[in-house]
C-alpha cells in the first residue's frame, strides 16, 4: 500500500479539527478589550490544545515518514489515533467554557492520554510491520518521553479534582516536552 494516501488523509483530518477548535471562539458582544476577558479560558484552552495538535501532526509526519509499508493494520491504527485526536475540540470547548472545571480537565487529560495511548498503538504496529531494525524501531530506542508522557497524563487527571490549575500545568509539561520535534528519527537518517 501507498503511504502518500494515508498522510494525505490524516493531514486533512488534523487540518480540519483545528479549524473546529478555532470555531468554538464566538466572538463577543462589546467593542471594548474587557469584552474579551471573559474569553481568556476558551483562548488558553484553544493555544494548549493547538499546540498538541501541531505536536501531534510534527511527529505523525516523522513517524509516517520512516515507514516503508503500509498495511491495513497500520490504517486501523491510524484512524484509531485520529479518532481520539478528533475529542480533543470537543474536550476544549468544555474546559474553555468551563473555566478549567474540575470534571473538564480531568476528560481533557483523559482524552490526551488515550490520544498518547493510540499513538504508541501506531508505532508499534508500524514497527511490527516495517521490521525490527526499521529506521523508527531504531529511532525509538528506549522511548523515554513516551513512556513518561501516559504517567504524567494520569497524574494530571488525579490534580484536575484538587486543582485544575496544576492539572493543566502538567499539560502543558507534556506538551514542552514534545515542543521541539523527536529528532530521533532525523539522527537516523542521517546516519544511514
Amino acid at each position: 500500500m501507498n503511504k502518500n494516501r494515508l498522510e494525505a488523509f490524516s493531514d486533512g483530518v488534523l487540518a480540519i479539527i483545528i479549524t473546529i477548535m478555532v470555531l468554538e471562539i464566538k466572538v463577543p458582544h462589546g467593542t471594548e478589550w474587557r469584552a474579551l476577558v471573559p474569553l481568556l479560558p476558551v483562548f488558553l484552552s484553544y493555544v494548549l490544545s493547538f499546540i498538541y495538535i501541531g505536536i501531534y501532526w510534527n511527529n505523525h509526519h516523522h513517524m509516517l515518514h520512516s515507514a516503508s509499508k503500509v498495511n491495513g493494520s497500520i490504517l486501523w491504527a491510524n484512524l484509531h489515533l485520529l479518532f481520539w485526536l478528533s475529542l480533543i475540540p470537543f474536550a476544549t470547548g468544555w474546559m474553555g467554557e468551563n473555566s478549567f472545571a474540575p470534571a473538564a480537565t480531568a476528560l481533557y487529560g483523559g482524552i490526551l492520554l488515550l490520544c498518547s495511548i493510540a499513538y504508541w498503538v501506531l508505532e508499534q504496529t508500524i514497527i511490527q510491520k516495517n521490521g525490527k531494525d526499521s529506521l523508527l524501531a531504531k529511532a525509538i530506542g528506549q522511548d523515554l518521553k513516551g513512556k513518561l508522557s501516559p504517567l504524567l497524563y494520569l497524574t494530571g487527571i488525579a490534580l484536575s479534582f484538587w486543582s485544575p490549575w496544576a492539572a493543566n500545568g502538567v499539560y502543558v509539561l507534556v506538551a514542552f516536552m514534545w515542543l521541539i520535534p523527536d529528532r530521533r528519527i532525523e539522527r537516523i537518517y542521517e546516519e544511514g
